[in-house]
C-alpha cells in the first residue's frame, strides 16, 4: 500500500474509532472534539474556529447544541468586552474526561499489532507530519498533564 492510500485508510479509521465512543457517550463526533479541545482552556469562537476547521455558523450551531445539553458554556471574555469564550461545565468537564479517556484506550489499541520500536517509529513518523502540516492541537498525548479549565 502506498502512503496516500495508508494516509486516507488510516484517517477513515481514526474517524471510526473516534465516532463509536463519541456514540457510546450520546456525543456527535464534533462534540467529542470540541470538548477534548476546550479540556485545557477556555476559546474565544475565532481561535475555535481555527483550531477546528469549522465555518462561524457550523461553529456557532455546534457551540449552540452542546450549550442545550449542559456541557458548555459561553462567557464573557475578560481582556474584550464584545467578545466571548467558550468553555466546559462542570458537567461537560466530568464527561470530556471520561471520553478523553476512553477514546485514548480506543485510539492505544489501533496499533497493537506492532512492537514497542514499531510504535515508537511510528509515532515519531506521524508527528513529523503533523508538525509539517501544522495541525492545531485538538486531541493532546494521553497522560498528558492538562492545563487549567
Amino acid at each position: 500500500m502506498g502512503v496516500v492510500a495508508a494516509l486516507v485508510r488510516a484517517a477513515f479509521l481514526v474517524d471510526g474509532v473516534y465516532a463509536e465512543a463519541s456514540r457510546s457517550y450520546g456525543l456527535t463526533p464534533q462534540q467529542g472534539q470540541l470538548l477534548c479541545v476546550l479540556m485545557s482552556q477556555p476559546y474565544g469562537m475565532g481561535e475555535l474556529g481555527e483550531t477546528l476547521g469549522l465555518a462561524k455558523s457550523s461553529l456557532t450551531g455546534l457551540v449552540d447544541r452542546t450549550a442545550r445539553r449542559g456541557l458548555v458554556r459561553r462567557e464573557a471574555d475578560q481582556r474584550d468586552g464584545r467578545a466571548v469564550r467558550v468553555g466546559l461545565t462542570e458537567e461537560g468537564a466530568a464527561l470530556a474526561e471520561k471520553f478523553y479517556a476512553e477514546t485514548c484506550r480506543r485510539m492505544e489499541a489501533l496499533p497493537s499489532g506492532l512492537s514497542g520500536p514499531e510504535r515508537d517509529r511510528l509515532a515519531v513518523l506521524l508527528s513529523r507530519v503533523v508538525v509539517d502540516n501544522a495541525v492545531p492541537e485538538v486531541f493532546v498525548e494521553a497522560g498528558e498533564v492538562l492545563g487549567p479549565k
